[in-house]
C-alpha cells in the first residue's frame, strides 16, 4: 500500500489514467508511468468450516394437477414460450410430493 506525501491518505488508482495513482485526501498525483498491480490476498483459517445449506425457497404458484408418478394432487407450476410467439406457452408442473417434472399435455 502507498501513501500519500503530503497527507498520508492512501493513494488509489486514477480512474481512466493507467500507471498513476491519487489521493482521495488532497491533489497530490504520483509521478510513476510504471505498470501497477493491484492485487488482493484472502487468508481463509484452515480450521473454518463452511457451512453448505440446502435449503429451497419454493416461490412459484400452486395448482391442483395430479403427478403422473406419485399421483399426489398438488403441483408447482410455470409457463414458458416454446415454439413461435403466435403458438400458446407450454405449461411445465413439478410436483410438492416428490418433486417430479413434467410438461402439460394440454
Amino acid at each position: 500500500m502507498l501513501f500519500c506525501p503530503k497527507c498520508s491518505s492512501i493513494l488509489i488508482p486514477k480512474p481512466g489514467v493507467k500507471g498513476v495513482l491519487s489521493c482521495s485526501g488532497c491533489s497530490y498525483k504520483s509521478k510513476s508511468s510504471d505498470d501497477l498491480i493491484i492485487k488482493e490476498t484472502l487468508k481463509v483459517h484452515k480450521n473454518e468450516e463452511i457451512a453448505v445449506i440446502e435449503k429451497r425457497v419454493d416461490s412459484l404458484p400452486k395448482t391442483e394437477e395430479e403427478c403422473p408418478k406419485c399421483r399426489h394432487k398438488e403441483a408447482y407450476f410455470w409457463t414458458i414460450q416454446t415454439r413461435a410467439g403466435d403458438e400458446a406457452e407450454t405449461r411445465f408442473f413439478e410436483c410438492v410430493k416428490c418433486k417430479n417434472r413434467w410438461r402439460s399435455s394440454k
